[in-house]
Formats: C-alpha cells, structure tokens, sequence
C-alpha cells in the first residue's frame, strides 16, 4: 500500500502501491507481502500497529521522519501487553523503516505502518480465542499521504458509542481489534453530515476523537484529558505540549466535560495523520467564532514547520532518510 506519483487525497483516490514492503522475515515485492486467511489476527483482532509520519524536506530529496523511535518504542508495549515477541528491538525496527523508505525512493509525505499480530496456530493447539499457542508476524507498510484535514477545520459529532474502558480493553495499545469502536463512532458522525466524532468514557468525560487526542483552548491555558479519561496517550499530544510550553502556554490535564468544548475559545485535534487540526464546529454549535483560532492556528504552523526539519530546537525528534529517487 506504497504510494507511487501522487499523494492519496482524503477524497477516496487510492494510494498507487510502490515496490517494497517488509514482511515476516524480509523485504519483499509488495504483491507478495499477503497472509492467508487462517490468520489469527484477522479472526480475533489480536494486531496492533503504529503510524509514524515520514515529511518532505523542502527543496531536499530527503524525508524525515518524526520521532520514529517513540512510535517504535510505543508499538514494543502494546506487543507486550497481547504477548507478542518482535523478533527485532527498537533500533533495528528504526532501521527497517529507514531502509524500506529509501528502497522505494518516494518522495513525498508518507505514512509509514508496522503491524504486528498473531499469526498462525503452533502444532498441537487447538482452534479457539487465546494470546498463546500462535506465531508471531510482522509486517512494515508505507504509503503516501498528503493533507489530511482541512486548513478550515473540521466538524465534529458527539458519539453515541462510548470509548472502552480499560478494564475492558487495552486503551493505551494500539490494539487492531480496538478500533472498531472508532470506525462505528466515524461513521455515525460521517452519516450525520460530520467530520469526525469525539468519543466520551464510560464516566460521561471527554476521552478523544476517532484518531485523536483533544485540545481545549481557554485564555492562555491548553486543557486535555488525563490518561486515566481512557485515552492513548498521543505523541503528536505530547509534542503540542512542548510546542506550547515554547509559546508559553500552560499545559493542564483534567477532565472535561462535552460543555467545556463547547465554552472553549477553541478546540483542536492532534494526531500523527491529523498533526493539528481545529475545530470548528461541535455537535451543530460553533466552536468560539467558528474558524481556526489563534492559538491553533499558531501550533499547527509551528508544528507543520517543526516535522519538515525548520526547527532546529527539536532536530533530536527527526529521523533524515535521503531518499535516492528511482531507487
């Protein structure tokens, strides 16, 4: 699912595929990077996955990803929590990422997957639901992906579907099964004429959007839900943090209620696909005046120069991949 000339549009055009995938135990042709349908990540969801965001370097033939080594290290801990073994640590997992970005010699934005999942049942266990008694595999995708979002926002619902628990689920792992509840919250939102849908916990609190964490902007404050609100604790979140501590903004966790949204002066999203996103609108109301906001607006520029290596305070955060066209 490489993409090959042209950066896949959120309006539904497909990712044209490139050469190259990692899959199981090497780099392979992309037409043979398949599973079979016995595979028991699919029956179960028993999958987790990262994605990590590889930008263009202006006037370079050069990408950088961003911080490939806390997605990396993030995608290592949700295999622990549903027993998967990686056959490679952080750093090797970094350097398959960096070689498969340079054999498909793309340069453009690209979206970068590792996906890992249980595989195939060992000799002498028995069909059924279970963490043990399977294979392990790996596979690393990567695609093109430009804008995602609007410069103009976004519209949001607020979802029927509550964010799991977890103490039903693994909240903080990117988990394959997981996200069913984000595709039933997008599609509610979608068939209502929305963007996107915020999710709230099984308390009635804000947890996050269907691929995102949440931003409340009151005065010079940024208010987000705690970890414990049954949120992922995002890196691109974390990273805002950073950026607005630059600005001088304070940072506060806390709950929030869907009225404290609504009584911001303005909300954004935050997300590796996402980066920084307004929004605008929130359940048929204008959020503050109905249009991206200083502040956001402010983040998102510095965040958009920031991954395109133009902020030479956070270069520890890139990862240059010089990218030999045609490769």
């Amino acid at each position: 699912m490489t993409a090959g000339t042209a950066p896949a549009e959120r309006t539904g055009s497909r990712p044209v595929t490139t050469a190259w995938a990692y899959h199981l135990d090497g780099f392979v042709p992309m037409a043979q990077a398949t599973l079979p349908v016995t595979t028991q990540g699919l029956h179960y969801g028993t999958g987790v996955f990262e994605g990590i965001r590889a930008h263009v370097v202006p006037d370079r033939a050069e990408l950088a990803v961003f911080r490939l080594h806390d997605h990396l290290a993030r995608f290592e801990r949700s295999c622990r929590l549903l027993r998967i073994d990686l056959p490679h640590d952080v750093d090797e997992l970094a350097g398959i990422v960096v070689e498969l970005l340079s054999r498909n010699g793309v340069v453009q934005d690209t979206y970068v997957r590792p996906l890992a999942y249980k595989h195939r049942l060992l000799p002498g266990t028995p069909p059924g639901v279970s963490l043990r008694g399977n294979s392990d595999g790996l596979s690393v995708i990567a695609f093109a992906l430009g804008a995602y979002s609007p410069e103009g926002g976004v519209r949001c619902a607020i979802s029927s579907w509550a964010r799991p628990s977890a103490r039903s689920i693994p909240v903080r792992a990117k988990a394959t099964g997981a996200y069913l509840n984000n595709a039933l919250a997008v599609d509610e939102a979608r068939a209502a004429g929305y963007d996107d849908a915020i999710l709230l916990n099984d308390r009635g609190r804000v947890a996050e959007a269907s691929t995102a964490n949440v931003f409340a902007v009151r005065g010079t404050a940024l208010v987000t839900p705690p970890p414990d609100a049954d949120i992922l604790e995002g890196i691109t979140r974390d990273t805002v943090r950073v950026l607005a501590a630059d600005l001088g903004l304070e940072h506060v966790e806390r709950d929030l209620q869907p009225a404290d949204l609504l009584l911001a002066d303005e909300v954004f999203l935050t997300g590796t696909g996402l980066g920084v996103t307004p929004v605008v609108e929130l359940a048929g109301r204008p959020v503050g005046r109905g249009e991206p906001g200083p502040v956001t607006t402010e983040l998102r520029r510095r965040y958009h120069d920031l991954v395109r290596g133009r902020d030479e305070r956070h270069e520890h955060w890139l990862t240059r991949v010089p990218v030999p066209r045609n490769a």
